[in-house]
């Protein structure tokens, strides 16, 4: 199955996280199908700490993509 979820990236103690669709069976790191944005939840300023590419979210979600439950509350607080 498809999950779309948060891959971690970043530096020690700067998490950055980068939004994917993924094998639900490969590991948080590895590889992804496809990008579909990023969270950073050290932004501050005039930084950037959401970036979503909703139709393609749209997309992965009606061909029967799961999101994870940290992925579902950014996609209802992004709307």
């Amino acid at each position: 199955m498809v999950k779309i979820r948060l891959s971690r990236g970043g530096a020690k103690k700067k998490p950055f996280y980068h939004l994917v669709a993924t094998d639900s069976r490969k590991r948080r790191g590895s590889g992804y199908i496809e990008r579909l944005g990023f969270f950073n939840p050290m932004a501050t300023g005039q930084e950037i700490k959401l970036r979503i590419n909703q139709e393609r979210i749209d997309y992965w979600l009606s061909v029967g993509a799961q999101t994870s439950d940290r992925v579902a509350k950014l996609l209802k607080n992004s709307a």
